[in-house]
């Protein structure tokens, strides 16, 4: 979803994105009344985030805006003294969470997606019905052009009989003469 330059970067667009994905299936889950059983799939590269500094063995508290990273309280005093944009982490993570308006959008096109493979799905099967039509139409032309055929030929033998019999009948009359 972001394009990320740097490591740095990374993890702490991570970071935001593991508490944004929870708190925004939360929501969506108290709407439909689906508390009771919640099992998240969350990507197995945020699970393997931590939340806690690796070099300090401490929770990450702070951001430190300069530098793009969460920060523990060693790491500020280490490597951030100097730094004048730090925030605390919650209020970066509430203030960059993703708004309504573009997890309606992200909705949407998640709806259009679906009615596109749906519109897929039905043009597929439109093509299918339209191929056994085609074969159904095929096999009755065929069996009216035999019924046709039959009874022409029936209507032929029928003629071709009484004009045996009216040549029949007429060289009988001549030969009697």
């Amino acid at each position: 979803m972001y394009i990320l330059h740097g490591r740095k970067q990374d993890q702490a667009k991570h970071f935001y994105v593991y508490y944004g994905v929870i708190k925004v299936c939360l929501q969506d889950h108290t709407t439909a009344h689906n508390t009771t059983i919640h099992n998240p799939a969350i990507p197995r590269d945020i699970i393997l985030i931590s939340q806690n500094c690796s070099k300090h063995n401490e929770k990450y508290t702070i951001y430190c805006k300069k530098h793009e990273c969460p920060c523990c309280s060693g790491c500020i005093v280490e490597n951030h003294n100097e730094c004048r944009n730090l925030a605390k982490l919650a209020d970066f993570i509430k203030k960059n969470k993703p708004s309504n308006a573009f997890c309606e959008m992200e909705h949407s096109l998640e709806e259009l997606v679906n009615n596109f493979k749906a519109i897929r799905h039905d043009q597929q099967n439109n093509l299918q019905m339209l191929a056994r039509m085609k074969s159904q139409i095929d096999k009755e032309i065929k069996e009216t052009r035999i019924t046709i055929n039959n009874h022409l030929d029936e209507i032929q033998n029928d003629i071709m009989e009484k004009l045996n019999a009216v040549e029949e009948e007429e060289n009988t009359k001549l030969s009697h003469c």
